[in-house]
């Protein structure tokens, strides 16, 4: 490994207006979150208090261990959407993978202080997340149900497609035939198709007095049949406990229903592991808190990517490979917290290739594509688990690089990361524009976890480049029908498509469509990293099969 240029003890103006800019958008983060952890707000938590019952954050806050942290996915779900229906925060429900009882779980938790629990379209979305990653990684899943049903003005959003409701039933089934133990709480409300959700579970309980399951409620039974029927005799604790079998434990309160849960997730058998290699974990020698001052303030500023994965990195050592070649990719070896692991990451230097060439930073060449598929393809080979970590503004373009077979190397590049069946794992710290996005192992190939620092762009392209292009086709447009603008008039046109791009761009618009499963501080990163990597090590590692790689 390189000696390290960058001597932080040093800082200079740059490091700390770069360390600064970090540092508040880390804070915009959280106060975000604050405020999305609020859910349906004070009035609606208090109501929910007075009926005997807890959040969903105070219900998950009960049932993990008390040393174990919470990492959630889809906080920022649904995040500035549905305003004409009043907001959904997280998307009216919480999920994310804690510790029971020493064993890594997944839970789903209702949040019923937003809409009584309803299900948005963007609900389901992280309910299916939720049960992919359990699914993937072959964990243990506990739902706590506490959900009026399908939001009716949106139905058809949610209900018939392949990716809407139903599909959670049919994932419920697929884990079971899987081995895969799910456990669910009838903590309120489960109405209509949501009652299979729990029925379909291994094992449901039940609280007395607040938990009620039933496919159409009293008003609907009245409409239907003509039957009045309270809510409890049709479908309550008792109910279900004595006299439909339709529940396997009656609990008296919130409390005891999910210590019931932490009694039964301690007798699960021990899963069989995949097998990654893990040591003792080394902390880095460079410090992880100097991430915040490379990072720089303005996204065009080149920067080594070597400072920031050796202030990830077990003792700081990373083993390059192909140091000398395809350089605006980094590839290399190193353990995160005890955990071997290959990295996959864009160089933001302007550097020069083996031809004596300069090569931009952020951009991905043949050469470097060509090295990263051979990387991917080892570490497939030695079944070592692959951490992607983005800034990268696409695939080199123009008469050369096509002429060079450009499309074709990057064509191997995306066929290795496809195929790849070692867990990957996606951190985007800057641009992830066009096809690099793809090649990076962007969301749209299966990493276990993709996560954002709140420096992150996702788009097709740069809000700058795209503004320029959708203007002159604007302009063009207007000018074939006889309205071209003055020059100040596309300038301000330019300035409104910029505008809207950006907004699109931004880590928080990705994730409220769980493009990415959360935004994290950058410090935070190594826990991440080692947390992913637990999880996976609980499912298993198929063959390896590339495919047909051209050469």
């Amino acid at each position: 490994m390189r000696q390290q240029s960058q001597k932080m003890e040093d800082k200079s103006l740059e490091y700390n207006r770069n360390e600064d800019h970090m540092l508040l958008q880390v804070a915009d983060v959280n106060k975000k979150l604050d405020k999305i952890m609020l859910g349906g707000g004070k009035e609606r938590t208090a109501r929910l208090h007075e009926e005997g019952k807890l959040t969903a954050r105070e219900r998950i806050n009960l049932l993990i261990d008390k040393e174990s942290k919470f990492f959630e996915i889809g906080a920022f779900a649904a995040y500035d959407m549905y305003a004409e229906h009043g907001g959904c925060p997280a998307a009216g429900v919480v999920a994310g993978l804690g510790k029971v009882e020493g064993r890594l779980v997944m839970i789903v938790a209702n949040d019923a202080t937003v809409k009584a629990g309803a299900w948005f379209p963007m609900t389901g979305k992280k309910n299916l997340r939720a049960q992919e990653i359990a699914m993937e990684n072959r964990i243990p899943i506990i739902y706590l149900v506490d959900s009026a049903g399908v939001y009716l003005p949106m139905q058809d959003e949610i209900f018939p497609d392949k990716e809407h409701f139903g599909r959670i039933f049919r994932n419920n089934a697929r884990m079971s035939s899987m081995g895969i133990p799910q456990i669910a709480a009838i903590m309120g409300s489960c109405v209509a198709g949501g009652a299979y959700l729990p029925i379909m579970s291994d094992e449901a309980l039940i609280v007395d007095g607040t938990g009620s399951i039933f496919l159409a409620g009293p008003y609907l039974v009245k409409a239907a049949i003509g039957e009045e029927v309270d809510q409890e005799t049709l479908g309550g604790a008792r109910t279900h406990c004595e006299i439909s079998g339709v529940t396997d434990y009656r609990m008296p309160d919130d409390a005891t229903c999910l210590k019931t849960i932490r009694k039964l997730v301690s007798k699960i058998g021990k899963p069989e592991k995949a097998g990654f290699d893990r040591v003792n974990p080394v902390a880095p020698k460079l410090k992880p808190a100097e991430i915040m001052g490379i990072m720089p303030e303005n996204p065009a500023k080149p920067y080594d990517m070597l400072e920031i994965i050796t202030r990830l990195v077990d003792g700081s050592d990373f083993t390059q490979y192909k140091e000398d070649y395809g350089k605006s990719i980094i590839c290399g070896y190193a353990r995160i917290d005890g955990w071997a692991v290959g990295i996959v990451a864009n160089q933001r230097l302007v550097v020069k290739n083996a031809a004596g060439e300069m090569q931009f930073g952020g951009v991905i060449y043949s050469d470097s594509a060509d090295k990263a598929t051979r990387f991917v393809m080892n570490c497939n080979q030695k079944k070592i688990p692959l951490l992607f970590m983005h800034d990268v503004t696409g695939f080199m373009v123009g008469k050369r690089s096509e002429h060079g077979g450009i499309i074709k190397d990057g064509a191997k590049m995306v066929n290795a990361v496809a195929n790849s069946t070692v867990p990957k794992f996606t951190v985007v710290i800057g641009n992830s524009f066009g096809a690099g996005n793809y090649a990076m192992c962007g969301k749209a190939y299966d990493p276990r976890l993709i996560v954002a620092w709140p420096t992150a762009k996702i788009a097709v392209m740069g809000g700058t480049q795209a503004a320029r292009v959708l203007t002159q086709i604007q302009v063009s447009t207007l000018r074939k029908k006889g309205h071209a603008p003055d020059p100040e008039g596309e300038v301000k046109l330019f300035e409104e498509i910029k505008a809207r791009y950006d907004s699109q761009t931004t880590p928080y618009y990705a994730a409220a469509r769980l493009w990415v499963d959360a935004i994290i501080d950058p410090r935070s990163t190594r826990e991440f990293v080692s947390l992913g990597i637990e999880m996976a090590d609980h499912g298993t590692v198929e063959k390896f099969n590339p495919g047909v790689l051209q050469t």
